[in-house]
């Protein structure tokens, strides 16, 4: 009876066990197969990046996709997971490129958003990415319509490359302690452009992205960006300058048509004359470099805190994703 009664509490521990197992791999929203791939072959790649894509199990065709860039020191999987970004691939339905910055590129795995020769239209990085892209829609029969790109640091100056360079790939981005276009060249060094701005007139700064795709009359993408008020890495005066440079490229002025708080956070919005918002902007106050996180299970909730991702009680990628109407 002993045996018994042993092998019976064996059996009932083993059930509560593989229980246990069923309802982690069950719960809702969970990602029970879909991973993180790489790309190889999605073109010339004359940047020498690599590709790594997030598509959510059963996902239609026709949907949006996202290009995610990750800051220096980071990789495509820590920046798609921290950031929030392949959590909302599943919740709301959307494909993710990450392309992964490579140290014989640059020592740091920064994407190279000051480099001449990787910031111009068919050339470097910047053709890199766009190779991924175009990848990316043939083989998920994705919305050409929908595609939105998104970077910390680094990757959000790598960002503004994409939009100035190819403004007719992307609908919109979302700059998190990033740069305008064309900065480290107006500043003289990446660094002065990065810790102190660069002394550049709204037009000044509208000229250069006009001058990254000769002929575009557009539309051009629309921005939302995000910074730290204590970040010293970027200097918040470069999300004014991102402010500047965008709204003169859309035909507005400089006047906030919106001031309000979203999270207890100041919130900008610049109108363009039809009405639409082509700029906002969010100062995340006492935050240093990086990017602002909201972890939990919340509907608004996204993204785990890490090096360089920060809970501040917001979701940048939440954010942005409501704003591009992904969800």
């Amino acid at each position: 009876m002993t045996q018994t009664r042993a092998a019976n509490r064996r059996i009932a521990v083993l059930l509560i066990l593989l229980v246990a197992l069923m309802a982690a791999f069950l719960t809702p929203g969970r990602a029970t197969a879909a991973s993180l791939q790489e790309v190889t072959g999605f073109g010339t790649n004359p940047g020498a990046l690599r590709m790594f894509r997030y598509v959510p199990d059963g996902l239609p065709a026709g949907r949006p996709v996202v290009v995610a860039l990750h800051g220096c020191t980071q990789n495509a999987s820590g920046y798609g997971t921290g950031s929030g970004w392949l959590q909302l691939a599943d919740r709301w339905g959307f494909s993710v490129v990450l392309p992964q910055q490579q140290t014989a590129n640059n020592a740091s795995s920064c994407f190279n958003w000051f480099q001449s020769g990787d910031i111009a239209r068919g050339q470097g990085e910047a053709a890199s990415v766009a190779q991924m892209v175009d990848r990316q829609l043939a083989d998920v029969s994705g919305d050409a319509s929908h595609v939105y790109v998104t970077g910390l640091s680094a990757g959000g100056g790598m960002t503004a490359v994409m939009m100035a360079a190819y403004p007719e790939k992307f609908a919109s981005g979302g700059i998190v302690a990033g740069l305008p276009y064309g900065c480290a060249q107006a500043a003289g060094s990446p660094y002065v452009c990065m810790y102190v701005g660069a002394t550049q007139t709204p037009k000044q700064w509208g000229d250069r992205m006009r001058a990254a795709r000769p002929g575009h009359s557009g539309p051009w993408p629309t921005l939302v960006a995000f910074q730290g008020t204590a970040d010293y890495t970027v200097k918040p005066v470069n999300m004014t300058d991102l402010m500047r440079q965008w709204t003169d490229v859309h035909g507005t002025d400089q006047t906030a048509d919106v001031t309000d708080s979203v999270a207890g956070y100041p919130h900008q919005m610049f109108r363009d004359a039809a009405g639409r918002a082509v700029v906002e902007t969010y100062s995340i106050t006492g935050m240093g470099h990086g990017q602002p996180v909201d972890p939990g299970t919340g509907s608004e909730q996204c993204g785990s805190a890490g090096a360089y991702v920060l809970d501040v009680n917001l979701c940048a990628a939440y954010r942005i994703g409501r704003v591009w109407g992904l969800g």
